[in-house]
C-alpha cells in the first residue's frame, strides 16, 4: 500500500480548500459511523478498518489518554539504545526546521508505537503535553485507537489521519501523518516518523515528505549496516581461513551471511541461537560464537534428522520446545503453530490471516509475526510459501486427536486435561478448540466403562458438565465411593444452576 492510495480520500471534502468544512463532515462520519446510523458519506476504507480494529480492543471514542510506557527518567536510556538513535539527525535535518516553521512536531516511535522523540515549536509542544502527545506514552491502536502513528505500524505502510477520523474525541483537532521504518538486515518494524500539528496546519502532501524521509533513513540504516559488515569482515575473515577448506561462513550477530566458503548453496540467513542448524540442502552445521558475530562450520555428512518440536497447548500456559530449548511463546505465535501443526500441508499469509483474525485479518501483520517466529524456530524448523513447519511435531491436541481416531478413549481422556488455547478468540482456534472437546465427550458419554468417564469428569472440560455426573451417578455402582462425590458434585452443579 503506497502513500497516495493511503492518503486518497475520494468521499470526503479536500483539506486544504476548506479545512473547516471536511472537519465538520468527518465529524458526521464518525458519529453515525459509530451510531449505526446512515452516514452522508463513508470513511475511508483504512479509516473504517482501524476504528473496528480500535474498538475491538476496547477504546473508548470519547475519553481516553495513552498509556504512560516510560516514565520522564527511563525515556533517556530507552532512547540511547534504539536503533533509530543512529538516524536521527538525518530526521531531524529532513523534519525538524520544516516542524519548527509550520508548528508541528517531529515526532518517532519505536516499533510498538511508543513516542521516544517528539522536537517542534514550544508552543506547539505545550498544547501537545495535556492530550499525552509526547515522549514515553504508548500511540499503538491498541493503546490509543485510531491515529497516524499506531495506524502505519499496525499497517506496515504510510498513512494520514484527518481530525475526527481519530477514534478518540480528543484529537479531532489535531491532524498527522507517519510512515513506518524498517530494519535493513532483518526487515522487522523499528518505529514510525510522525508530524503532528493542528488541524488547520498540516498539508495533504505532508504524507508524501514523511514517507520520503522514512525511506531516507531505511538508507541510512542500510548503509550503516554495510560499514558495520565491513568491519566485521576484516576482523573475522581469519577464523574462515582456518577452515582450511572445510565448508563454512561468516555471520552478523543476527545470523545473516556476510561470506562464505564452499558452502555450494548460500542461505541469506541462519538461526543464532542454536549451536546446531539444519540447512536447507539437509547438511547439518554448528554455529559457533566469536566476539563479533558467529561461524558457520558445515559437517560433510548429510543429516536425516529433522529438529523436533514439542507443544503442549492444551490449557491456559501454552508451552513449546524446540529441540530440548524451550521458546518464549505469546498467544498469537501460539495459535500461528497450532495452526501450521493442524495443516502439515502449509497455509499462506492470507489463509493464516483469516484463520487468525476472521474477514479482517491483515496478511502482513501476519508476514511480521511469522518472520519473528521463524527467527526463534529457525529456518530448519519452518519453510515459507507456504508456511509450513518441517520439524517433528509432537503436539498434545494432536495425540488426542489419534487417540479418538483410534478408538482409545482413555487415552484420549488422559491426553485432554484442557480446551485448546483457552485464551484464543482467533476463529480457526476456536472452532478446533470447540470441536475438540465436542468429540472427546461424546466418545466419553458412548463409553461403556464408568472410569473413562470419572476421568473425563477431573478434567476441566468435564468437571462443570451435568450430564457427565448425571452418567456417573447411574453407571457407578452403589458401594463406588466415587459415586458418592459424583452425587454431591451433580446436586451442586444442579443448585448453581
Amino acid at each position: 500500500m503506497d502513500a497516495e492510495t493511503v492518503n486518497t480520500a475520494p468521499t470526503a471534502l479536500h483539506l486544504a480548500s476548506d479545512p473547516m468544512a471536511q472537519f465538520e463532515v468527518l465529524q458526521q462520519v464518525r458519529e453515525a459511523t459509530l451510531s449505526g446510523s446512515r452516514a452522508p458519506v463513508s470513511p475511508r476504507p483504512v479509516i473504517h478498518e482501524s476504528w473496528q480494529r480500535s474498538l475491538a480492543a476496547h477504546i473508548d471514542p470519547d475519553d481516553f489518554r495513552p498509556p504512560i510506557v516510560y516514565a520522564p527518567d527511563e525515556v533517556a536510556d530507552v532512547r540511547d539504545a534504539h536503533p533509530l538513535h543512529a538516524v536521527l539527525p538525518t530526521l531531524r535535518e529532513l523534519l525538524g526546521s520544516i516542524a519548527d516553521e509550520s508548528r508541528h512536531v517531529m515526532i518517532v516511535t519505536d516499533a510498538d508505537g511508543t513516542i521516544l522523540w517528539r522536537e517542534g515549536p514550544a508552543s506547539l509542544c505545550s498544547q501537545a503535553d495535556p492530550v499525552g502527545l509526547c515522549e514515553g506514552t504508548g500511540w499503538s491502536e491498541r493503546a490509543i485507537g485510531t491515529n497516524a502513528m499506531g495506524t502505519a505500524l499496525a499497517l506496515d505502510a504510510p498513512v494520514q489521519i484527518y481530525s475526527a477520523e481519530h477514534l478518540v474525541r480528543t484529537y479531532h483537532g489535531w491532524t498527522c501523518a507517519a510512515a513506518p521504518i524498517h530494519d535493513p538486515d532483518t526487515g522487522d518494524l523499528l518505529g514510525a516518523i510522525d508530524v503532528s500539528g493542528l488541524l488547520d496546519t498540516l498539508h495533504p502532501a505532508t504524507i508524501s515528505l514523511v514517507n520520503a524521509t522514512a525511506q531516507l533513513a531505511e538508507s541510512h540504516l542500510r548503509r550503516r549496516m554495510e560499514w558495520l559488515d565491513g568491519q566485521l569482515l576484516t576482523k573475522n575473515m581469519p577464523h574462515l581461513a582456518r577452515l582450511r577448506g572445510e565448508p563454512g561462513a561468516l555471520l552478523t550477530p543476527t545470523g545473516r551471511v556476510i561470506a562464505a566458503d564452499r558452502l555450494g548453496r548460500l542461505p541469506k540467513r541462519v538461526a543464532v541461537d542454536a549451536d546446531r542448524v539444519l540447512l536447507d540442502d539437509g547438511r547439518e552445521a554448528h554455529v559457533e560464537p566469536l566476539p563479533e558475530g558467529y561461524l558457520l562450520r558445515v559437517r560433510s555428512t548429510t543429516a536425516t534428522r529433522r529438529p523436533t518440536l514439542e507443544l503442549s497447548f492444551l490449557g491456559d500456559n501454552p508451552a513449546a520446545v524446540i529441540n530440548g530449548r524451550e521458546l518464549p511463546l505469546t498467544l498469537r505465535r501460539a495459535e500461528i503453530l497450532a495452526l501450521l501443526a493442524l495443516h502439515p500441508s502449509g497455509l499462506t499469509a492470507e489463509q493464516l490471516a483469516f484463520q487468525l483474525y476472521g474477514d479482517d485479518g491483515n496478511p502482513t501483520t501476519v508476514r511480521a509475526e511469522i518472520h519473528r517466529l521463524r527467527g526463534q524456530l529457525g529456518g530448519d524448523a519452518m519453510r515459507a510459501k507456504p508456511y509450513q513447519l518441517r520439524a517433528e511435531v509432537d503436539a498434545d491436541f494432536l495425540r488426542v486427536r489419534a487417540a479418538l481416531n483410534s478408538g482409545d478413549v482413555a487415552a484420549a481422556v488422559a491426553a485432554c486435561p484442557a480446551p485448546l488455547l483457552n485464551r484464543s478468540d482467533a476463529p480457526a482456534i476456536r472452532a478446533e478448540r470447540e470441536q475438540l472437546v465436542a468429540a472427546v465427550r461424546a466418545a466419553v458419554l458412548g463409553h461403556p466403562g464408568p472410569d473413562v468417564l470419572w476421568a473425563f469428569a477431573q478434567s476441566e472440560t468435564g468437571r462443570d458438565d451435568v450430564e457427565v455426573f448425571e452418567h456417573l451417578t447411574r453407571r457407578l455402582p452403589a458401594a463406588d465411593p466415587r459415586r458418592a462425590v459424583a452425587t454431591a458434585r451433580l446436586e451442586w452443579l444442579l443448585g448453581e444452576d
